[in-house]
């Protein structure tokens, strides 16, 4: 089964993801500020990576980066999802290494077909 890490600190957020990715079979590990989703994706080390830029302790931004610079995660696909939408917030996400960048209000249908675009192809390697 495949893991994935939910990092937002707005629980209402983490449910609603956590609720539609495991009814499709999916597990899922929740964090509710980025301290401990870094150091929770480096514990179980996910198949994917859901993660909001504005957090506290320490944001989404950071963690991509940290995550991204290490030969150990930099694989894991992380999909950023945030409030800001300007093109230079959406630039900055790719320069940490954010493999998608997702606005809220989301589509919960949208985010899950972006994870499942990133785990099957996963799977057929």
């Amino acid at each position: 089964m495949k893991k994935i890490l939910i990092v937002d600190d707005e629980q209402d957020i983490v449910e609603s993801l956590k609720f539609v990715l495991e009814g499709c079979n999916y597990s899922c590990y929740c964090a509710y500020n980025g301290e401990d989703g870094l150091k929770l994706a480096r514990e179980i080390v996910p198949d994917l990576i859901i993660l909001d830029v504005m957090m506290p302790r320490i944001n989404g931004y950071k963690i991509s980066r940290l995550l991204k610079f290490d030969k150990k995660y930099q694989n894991i696909p992380i999909l950023m999802i945030t409030a800001r939408s300007q093109e230079e917030d959406k630039l900055i996400g790719e320069e940490t290494g954010a493999n998608e960048y997702i606005t809220k209000p989301f589509d919960l249908d949208e985010v899950l077909s972006v994870v499942q675009k990133y785990l099957a192809s996963e799977e057929e390697i």
